[in-house]
């Protein structure tokens, strides 16, 4: 069995980053944010990674989202706990790629660069020239694009303990290949949120019995 795509050789790392319940949605109609779970220490994780070095790539809808939830939370009197005010400020601060062709620049969230053109072809001259780290924001479409494109170096997934089979929006996996996953880090956040990183690599069909690609 061989694979569909394979990565090329980049000092650029790609990577695909995603918080689900366990039934693999993004969202869930009615629930709040992080569906309520949120707790000290994964929030201050999220602070910790915010500060690494790191360009995010997003598209068109999860850019209005972001921006506005950004801009609410730099706001005096804004509902947002002290840590999420941090984290969704500091957004503001970090380079960001926006990936649309219904956008019009400049745009106005600081540090955000509008591309127009065609993402998959983007991110590879972005991995050819650049430097540093590459994550994704949000963004389900482009994430299955870039992985079908054989780009991403590392698929994260933070893991909320709840079902959403009735309320469920967003179904991240819908319209993926067959991926096979190496694991190559995982933590428990509070107690109860599951972070799992893996190595991705796109298959081009089911793998034979034995595990072999």
């Amino acid at each position: 069995m061989g694979v569909a795509s394979e990565r090329e050789p980049s000092p650029v790392e790609l990577m695909v980053d995603l918080i689900i319940s366990l039934d693999g949605c993004a969202s869930a109609e009615g629930w709040p944010g992080w569906w309520g779970l949120e707790g000290p220490e994964y929030l201050a994780w999220l602070e910790q990674e915010g500060h690494k070095e790191c360009t995010y790539l997003l598209g068109a809808n999860t850019y209005r989202l972001m921006s506005g939830m950004s801009e609410e939370a730099a706001a005096e009197g804004a509902g947002f706990s002290e840590e999420e005010g941090a984290s969704l400020t500091g957004l503001a601060a970090v380079p960001k790629v926006v990936f649309s062709s219904t956008l019009q620049g400049p745009l106005g969230w600081p540090n955000s660069t509008l591309v127009s053109g065609d993402a998959v072809e983007a991110v590879k001259d972005m991995k050819r020239k650049g430097t540093g780290r590459l994550s994704t924001l949000g963004s389900l479409s482009l994430c299955r694009s870039l992985l079908n494109a054989g780009l991403v170096d590392r698929f994260r997934l933070v893991v909320f303990p709840v079902i959403t089979g009735r309320t469920g929006r967003e179904r991240i996996f819908d319209g993926y290949p067959d991926v096979a996953l190496e694991m190559v880090d995982s933590r428990t956040f509070d107690g109860r949120l599951q972070l799992l990183d893996y190595v991705p690599t796109v298959l081009d069909g089911p793998r034979r019995s034995g595990g072999s690609a």
